[in-house]
């Protein structure tokens, strides 16, 4: 697993600067936010938070159709998917999406707080909310292996990912926003929506492999 988990990272970094490219969307969202509500700085300082977490959740859907994409092309996945049980393929799509996350997702989390300044926002609400996104953006990859899994032998599947993934990643966004407003409005909590974010992306590391196994074997058979 470890060499898997390696060997998917190499390939992040070849196929097409998967990470630079998220980083650079990353920017364009933020950047492009303030000539649509105007130079407020109160109101990009208070909106930020939010931003920050879509245009977060919107940079991991793109790389989410590279996911299988590589394995299926030179005729890995299929070995992958004949060459052991069930729990063991989800062992292996667990690896590969925490290799994806790391290659790709991470340095949209890193690049966060310097983005957070463009919106004006406070320290501690940059801190949260980069805290906020390095626990919840493991979920959204997990949600997107079972879409990567079941589009990975379409045409444009990439397209299909986002739109069985984005509803899906709907509680990930509520709770990591409102986490990363707690720690700056003093009537909300920050605790109680981080645990929760904290307890979707653990429940979605078990659930999100075992569904995308179970559709990368039936799409195999």
């Amino acid at each position: 697993m470890w060499f898997l988990f390696l060997r998917d990272i190499r390939l992040s970094i070849r196929a097409g600067g998967g990470a630079l490219i998220g980083v650079i969307f990353f920017l364009a969202v933020i950047v492009t936010i303030p000539f649509g509500v105007g130079p407020d700085l109160n109101l990009l300082s208070r909106i930020g938070p939010a931003i920050l977490w879509i245009a977060a959740l919107l940079a991991c859907l793109l790389g989410l159709d590279r996911l299988f994409q590589a394995d299926r092309e030179d005729g890995s996945l299929d070995l992958l998917v004949l060459n052991g049980d069930r729990h063991m393929l989800a062992l292996t799509v667990l690896t590969k999406c925490l290799a994806h996350w790391t290659g790709s997702v991470l340095p949209l989390v890193v690049a966060a707080p310097l983005l957070g300044l463009f919106m004006n926002m406070e320290p501690l609400g940059i801190g949260a909310t980069a805290l906020t996104l390095l626990v919840g953006t493991p979920a959204i990859t997990f949600i997107g292996a079972a879409g990567a899994a079941v589009a990975v032998a379409l045409p444009r599947g990439g397209l299909l990912i986002s739109v069985l993934v984005l509803p899906l990643t709907i509680p990930v966004l509520i709770f990591g926003v409102s986490a990363s407003y707690g720690a700056v409005a003093d009537p909300a909590p920050f605790l109680q929506p981080f645990l929760i974010l904290a307890a979707l992306t653990l429940f979605l590391a078990v659930l999100g492999p075992l569904a995308a196994a179970l559709a990368l074997r039936h799409g195999t058979d």
